[in-house]
């Protein structure tokens, strides 16, 4: 199933417009960069704000900041500075999210696959383990000791079927994740864990997230819930503590509106949990994209412009390469396109259907299809809405392409501070992430090896290069 939102017609608001024409101006978007992301710190703070006034009626919650979403330190450590704590999901997050300045008890980590290593790593740190399976229970039996601080869990799955995009949804018959709780036997086997380890003390579940409605992420909350409630009758005390409800609110593309907010999500909570807010379990959520989707975008310079088979094509630098998730399902994942000109001013005047395109050699690098936009030319750029979150740090290599430079930006009364921000006109900006450079391209692709396979053929190294060179000027 996917989720088929259309803009053909529709003409977003120039949100950010003063952001971008102070980029252009400043140069941190055009010839030499052309393809940048932003990220909008007070828009961020807002998010967070948002999301504990919602959940002001817990006593107990720690909220925690998926780091798959956007796992730039800069950005980690904003959130940390909020109060946010960080869901991990593999060595590498861990390593970054430490690194942001979480602390190991505002961390939880999850994943399907963890290493023995991973755990002994967590248990000494004191991070939050939650057990994808009980057979990596069975391997924390042999890996724990009695002085970790670390709370440890189980993900169980509810089963309760797929939103609207299947790929996002975490809850089905099938899924790789947690213990599905509806195959039989399965629900007795989570009784019986919890019941024969006194160190178990949290429940994790995780419906989905994009293409899920609030009912479903409800549902799978409540019977969480009811099972937790069941095993600490069974257990004949409260064994379990805490629930950690996971995160998966869905994020509007289709216009600059922020729904659902998460102020319905937990109303969504309170019909179909009354008693999760009461006190009795200490809760975690574990939100990403509804965090940060709304408070980015991506600029591209146009390079080109061409027509074929009637339709105006417009080339930039923004593609498959930073919009993966777009590209390859565009159904799913579609994306506003503001249109703007060569002096970063938003374009006026008639509109005209067009294909915004990327840069890799394949034929469905296209990031947004026959979106009515003022006519597109070499020179102008393109901002693609709502890229605060997976866009910037989920790139695919595909031809080798550098990974785009990221700004955070602040809008304020004007001048410069003492603060490492430059700007004016209101907005001051921030580096976040350089540009990958080619030698670092050459670098991650094995430069420092490049003899090896050709030593083991027999054939003599030195002659086998012949008179290129590649340094590149």
């Amino acid at each position: 199933m996917t989720q088929t939102i259309s803009f053909t017609g529709a003409r977003p608001a120039p949100k950010f417009a003063p952001v971008v024409r102070r980029a252009v101006a400043d140069g941190l978007l055009g010839e030499t960069q052309p393809v940048v992301g932003f990220i909008d710190t007070e828009g961020v703070r807002g998010s967070v704000e948002a999301l504990r006034e919602a959940f002001a009626g817990a006593p107990q919650v720690l909220h925690t900041f998926a780091a798959k979403a956007c796992s730039l330190v800069p950005v980690l450590r904003l959130l940390a500075s909020y109060g946010m704590g960080c869901e991990v999901a593999s060595p590498g997050e861990l390593r970054l999210a430490m690194d942001a300045g979480f602390a190991p008890s505002m961390i939880v980590l999850d994943s399907p696959a963890k290493t023995r290593e991973e755990i002994r790593l967590a248990l000494a740190l004191g991070i939050a383990v939650n057990a994808d399976s009980l057979d990596e229970l069975r391997r924390i039996d042999a890996l724990r000791w009695s002085t970790s601080p670390s709370v440890l869990g189980l993900r169980v799955n509810p089963q309760l079927g797929a939103g609207a995009i299947g790929a996002m949804s975490t809850a089905t018959a099938t899924s790789k994740f947690g213990v599905p709780l509806r195959d039989p036997g399965a629900r007795a086997a989570v009784v019986r864990a919890f019941a024969e380890r006194p160190w178990l003390t949290r429940l994790h579940a995780h419906v989905g997230s994009q293409g899920c409605p609030l009912e479903l992420l409800a549902a799978g909350v409540a019977e969480t819930y009811r099972l937790a409630e069941e095993i600490n009758a069974r257990v004949g005390e409260r064994r379990i503590t805490s629930l950690d409800i996971g995160g998966g609110l869905p994020v509007n593309f289709a216009d600059d509106e922020v729904r659902p907010t998460h102020g319905d999500y937990v109303t969504a909570l309170r019909s179909a949990v009354p008693g999760l807010f009461d006190g009795r379990y200490a809760l975690v959520t574990e939100f990403g994209r509804s965090l940060l989707a709304k408070n980015g975008f991506i600029g591209a310079l146009v390079e080109y412009t061409k027509d074929a088979g009637g339709r105006r094509i417009a080339l930039t630098h923004a593609g498959a390469q930073t919009a993966t998730r777009t590209v390859l399902m565009p159904g799913s994942w579609p994306l506003r396109v503001g249109a703007f000109g060569p002096d970063g001013l938003p374009k006026g005047g008639p509109t005209l259907v067009q294909d915004v395109a990327g840069p890799c050699c394949f034929a469905g690098d296209v990031v947004a299809h026959g979106q009515e936009l003022p006519e597109l030319r070499e020179g102008d750029f393109v901002v693609l809405y709502d890229t605060g979150a997976y866009y910037f740090s989920a790139p695919w290599a595909y031809n080798s392409l550098p990974r785009p430079a990221v700004y955070g930006f602040r809008t304020t009364d004007g001048g410069d501070g003492d603060d490492g921000c430059d700007g004016d006109d209101g907005v001051r900006f921030a580096p976040v992430r350089d540009a990958q450079t080619l030698e670092s391209i050459a670098a991650e692709n094995g430069l420092v090896h490049a003899d090896a396979l050709v030593g083991l053929g027999g054939v003599n190294s030195a002659s086998s290069r012949g008179t290129g060179s590649s340094a590149l000027v």
